[in-house]
């Protein structure tokens, strides 16, 4: 089987999720740091050497400060998860602002986890502006250019899986997903099941990859 060597996950339908189960929309977070976790373990299992979380966004925090805080929490607490795995990890972000938790401010800069391992990047308070901020229009070479980015460190993206049935980036990382291939899920985040990554695999073995070749 063809592995795709660095996966990018974005978690949707959260909000939807709690609204059906009879919560507040800001309770759905908190549901979805389980299925973060065992979609981990099963990306090391099966060989993926880098995957990346959308944590959220800075229009993101345009939401209800219920929301913001419950979001933000809940990313605190997949980073505490992450710290017992051996990772080398980063997080992503606009860490001048405000809204970025400052508790996440040592893992700005990439760090091993009990002797490292898969990569892993979080995306906390992660704008695509944000990230293109610093790119002169000086003719620079691909690679120079690549080097301007906030998120030099994050390396091109084969596949990015999307749950809740959207079929939109909202941003992510727009730089590395230029050749991507997208699966969407439709099941919601907090319902996640081991068979959407499996299927993901199996989907991108019949993709062409020909990166514009």
């Amino acid at each position: 089987m063809r592995i795709p060597k660095h996966i990018g996950i974005i978690p949707d339908g959260n909000r939807r999720w709690a609204k059906h189960a009879g919560l507040q929309k800001k309770d759905g977070y908190a549901y979805g740091l389980a299925p973060g976790l065992e979609l981990l373990h099963l990306a090391m299992a099966a060989g993926v050497q880098e995957i990346t979380y959308y944590g959220f966004t800075t229009d993101n925090c345009r939401r209800p400060p219920e929301q913001v805080e419950a979001f933000s929490k809940a990313c605190m607490e997949a980073i505490s998860l992450i710290q017992s795995e051996p990772a080398s990890l980063l997080v992503l972000g606009d860490k001048d602002s405000p809204a970025f938790p400052k508790n996440m401010l040592p893992y700005t800069t990439r760090t091993d986890l009990n002797g490292g391992g898969i990569r892993v990047n979080f995306l906390v308070n992660y704008g695509w502006e944000w990230d293109l901020g610093n790119l002169k229009d000086s003719g620079s070479s691909r690679s120079n250019i690549y080097r301007q980015l906030h998120s030099h460190d994050v390396s091109r993206i084969d596949l990015i899986i999307r749950w809740g049935g959207m079929r939109r980036l909202s941003g992510f990382l727009p730089v590395q997903s230029v050749y991507a291939d997208f699966f969407v899920v439709d099941r919601l985040w907090p319902d996640f099941q081991p068979e959407d990554f499996f299927q993901a695999l199996q989907w991108y073995q019949k993709q062409d990859v020909t990166l514009g070749g």
